[in-house]
């Protein structure tokens, strides 16, 4: 009996991280935005892309109401093509939209625009990591100190990591490295588009820096980095955070218009910023910003009871933004 059990035990596991890998689609043409109802199994999908890979249709699709994305074949779906501004119309009670008019209604301010936090009546925090292009290695310290922090209270532990295309293509050991934790159910990565080069200045003002860059491309900003996430094995998610936190109207408008969900932050523990109940923190996980990493694990040491206790947990961006804007 102890062998049976170990060996559905193992296998288990095994269909645990098939189920957690992601597929790679190395040879991509035709990658373009696509808005549709995809209805299957009377299940309401929303496209928001479309793409080729090796004679096959496929389509990347969001759960209008839980925020959750995936791959899949066209052709498994009946699909009702709309522009944009139809499909808002449509989908206009879900959180989906709710959230993307939110990014909308805080698009004034040129710094830290988008949504910000989320779950306020629960005591934790989302916690979100930006991979900027950097010739220094991935600060590990982040994953292995949450993960020892909460094996015994949650697992998989929850991060969202904001990745630009050129972080991918410098760093494929440290990228493989974050994949295998996620397909071994340590830790679960939201994957987040934080655009492809992520250029800045230290001499142009904030209005012409970062993606507010004279002739930055938006469209391969954007498109490119999704291109980069699948070729990768990685499963882009319906969230954007902008480069520096730096944009304008016009900007954050062009992102929802891709059918992104803006995401800033109420805590840049770099910056001093200290999170409360709910905070979308801020730290950067590709070795530039000690200090924030530094105060992220006095951070997690300080609530070592009330992690123990259940009581201070990290949550999912997807479902910390869904559980905001449901039912309001």
């Amino acid at each position: 009996m102890k062998q049976i059990f170990t060996y559905l035990l193992v296998v288990f596991l095994l269909l645990t991280a098939i189920v957690r890998a992601q597929v790679s689609y190395t040879k991509i043409t035709h990658y373009q935005t696509y808005y549709a109802s995809a209805t299957r199994n009377n299940t309401d999908w929303f496209a928001i892309r479309k793409f080729e890979n090796e004679g096959k249709i496929y389509i990347l699709l969001v759960d209008p109401d839980e925020l959750e994305t995936k791959v899949d074949e066209a052709a498994l779906y009946t699909l009702n093509p709309m522009p944009m501004a139809q499909a808002r119309l449509y989908y206009q009670k879900s959180s989906y939209e709710k959230a993307l008019r939110k990014a909308e209604d805080q698009s004034k301010s040129m710094q830290n625009a988008g949504i910000q936090s989320g779950m306020p009546s629960e005591t934790g925090i989302t916690l979100t990591a930006d991979l900027c292009p950097s010739g220094r290695p991935l600060d590990r310290r982040i994953f292995t100190d949450i993960f020892e922090q909460f094996k015994k209270i949650e697992q998989p532990v929850p991060i969202a990591l904001s990745i630009t295309g050129i972080w991918m293509r410098q760093h494929p050991q440290d990228l493989e490295w974050l994949k295998e934790m996620n397909t071994k159910g340590e830790i679960y990565i939201t994957w987040v588009n934080h655009s492809y080069n992520h250029r800045v200045s230290k001499t142009l003002p904030l209005k012409e820096n970062f993606l507010l860059e004279p002739g930055t491309d938006i469209n391969f900003e954007v498109l490119g980095t999704e291109q980069a996430m699948l070729k990768n094995g990685l499963l882009p998610s319906v969230f954007f955070r902008f480069p520096g936190l730096v944009s304008d109207k016009q900007l954050i408008y062009k992102i929802t218009d891709f059918g992104l969900i803006p995401i800033g932050s109420d805590a840049w523990l770099a910056k001093g910023q200290q999170p409360q109940a709910g905070s979308i923190v801020l730290i950067h996980g590709n070795g530039n910003e000690p200090v924030g990493v530094n105060d992220f694990i006095s951070l997690l040491k300080s609530k070592t009871k009330s992690i123990a206790k259940k009581q201070w947990l990290l949550y999912d961006l997807r479902e910390s933004v869904e559980t905001t804007f449901e039912g309001k």
